[in-house]
């Protein structure tokens, strides 16, 4: 297998461990959501902003220690204020959505908020993983062959050979 799918894998390594931090997320933001909504008198979207800002704690524990546990932790004040700017653009799409479906239309039973919920989170999500990905968690730079050295293709035995 060449480069390509090297970096496919990597990929889709990196799509399931967001995906696996993110799905464990968007049950605490829903459960969150609605312990809120049955135990106090907040509206719908006021409850919704602070199940979604413990979400965003839950994330980026999961996202620093396992997601991207392996990127460049140098400039750990730079990466929490880019993650806190767009989870926050993030939390105004998804309770955007929310808002415009419960305020908008008038589509404010618990079901319809959940459901409302629930999109608003799919579509920050795809947001979250651009911006996060991008701009938050950098990757490391690619490790330079050491003098002397030279790479083969993908797929022969030897991965580096001393240059005679």
């Amino acid at each position: 297998m060449g480069h390509g799918a090297s970096r496919l894998r990597r990929v889709v390594r990196e799509v399931a461990k967001f995906g696996a931090v993110g799905g464990a997320g968007v049950l605490v933001n829903l459960l969150v959501f609605n312990l809120v909504r049955h135990t106090t008198d907040l509206q719908v979207v006021r409850a919704s902003v602070i199940a979604t800002v413990v979400a965003i704690v839950f994330n980026y524990v999961g996202f620093r220690y396992f997601t991207y546990r392996d990127r460049d932790k140098s400039r750990r004040t730079r990466e929490m204020t880019l993650f806190l700017l767009f989870s926050a653009i993030g939390l105004v799409i998804e309770n955007g959505v929310l808002y415009l479906a419960t305020y908008g239309f008038g589509w404010n039973t618990p079901l319809q908020n959940n459901v409302f919920k629930f999109l608003g989170i799919g579509i920050a999500t795809l947001f979250r993983f651009w911006s996060y990905r991008s701009w938050v968690f950098r990757a490391l730079p690619a490790r330079e062959p050491a003098p002397g050295t030279r790479t083969e293709p993908a797929g022969h035995e030897k991965t580096k050979q001393q240059v005679p």
